[in-house]
């Protein structure tokens, strides 16, 4: 319980990286599948809108070009407030630098999950407004999760991921040659393999409740996910608050003295 209030803390571990890495890889299976399963788009995945772009620029089909621009820009832009906001937060020594991107990620969720059903009108990029959001909060959870890990952990998308596994293995079950000095030997670092395929694992589980839950469920069964999202948040920022608050009570005991 400790550990889980200090994962969105201004202070890292690489213990505490790995766990909160493995949450929000879950979240995003989640989201992922259950986007497909209302707009058939995968919302975190920016190759494909990419390849969407530039297949349908020769292709001359201006509202899927317009569609995989609108979801580019909103994954983008989402990573962009994340940095905004962490930024903010450096600046003015605040505890919750990698708490604010989350709660956002949580309230947009909670908003979409409450309010789903009215987000499905079209956009000037020819698609639903669902998509621009669920694009928009990936975003804002990738960049999150690669400033808190220096890059080393990425939880929406799995192709990096799965080529790291493969990397890995393959160091594993290398033949290193009699004699060979200890190093120059091959040796996989297990626990990389170990974190990439928990993260696998993870994202892959949250695809299936995902599916499970948007099939079943609806909209509304996002809104367990943003509650446990803003729960994560709120212990640094409450810290913060109480902080300003003590700050607050000395600068008016200096006034009154």
């Amino acid at each position: 319980m400790r550990r889980l209030r200090h994962l969105t803390g201004q202070h890292r571990t690489a213990s505490t990286n790995r766990l909160l890495g493995a949450l929000l890889a879950f979240n995003a299976g989640a989201i992922n599948a259950g986007g497909f399963l209302l707009v058939a788009m995968y919302t975190s995945h920016m190759t494909g809108f990419a390849s969407m772009l530039a297949d349908n620029l020769v292709l001359g089909n201006v509202k899927l070009v317009l569609g995989a621009l609108g979801a580019l820009l909103s994954f983008t832009a989402g990573a962009a407030v994340t940095a905004v906001l962490v930024n903010w937060a450096r600046q003015h020594r605040l505890r919750s630098e990698y708490a604010l991107p989350l709660l956002v990620e949580a309230v947009l969720l909670l908003i979409f999950g409450l309010m789903g059903a009215t987000l499905s009108r079209q956009t000037p990029f020819a698609v639903p407004l669902t998509v621009l959001v669920l694009a928009f909060t990936m975003g804002l959870q990738n960049a999150l999760v690669s400033k808190i890990s220096s890059s080393q952990i990425r939880t929406t998308h799995m192709t990096g991921v799965i080529t790291d596994i493969g990397i890995e293995l393959g160091k594993l079950f290398y033949w290193n040659r009699t004699g060979l000095a200890p190093e120059s030997r091959v040796r996989a670092n297990r626990i990389r393999l170990r974190l990439f395929g928990t993260l696998l694992a993870m994202f892959v589980a949250g695809g299936l409740v995902g599916a499970i839950g948007f099939k079943y469920v609806g909209f509304v069964w996002v809104v367990p996910l943003a509650l446990t999202l803003m729960a994560l948040s709120l212990p640094p920022l409450y810290a913060d608050f109480q902080r300003f608050n003590r700050m607050r009570k000395a600068r008016l005991a200096r006034q009154s003295s």
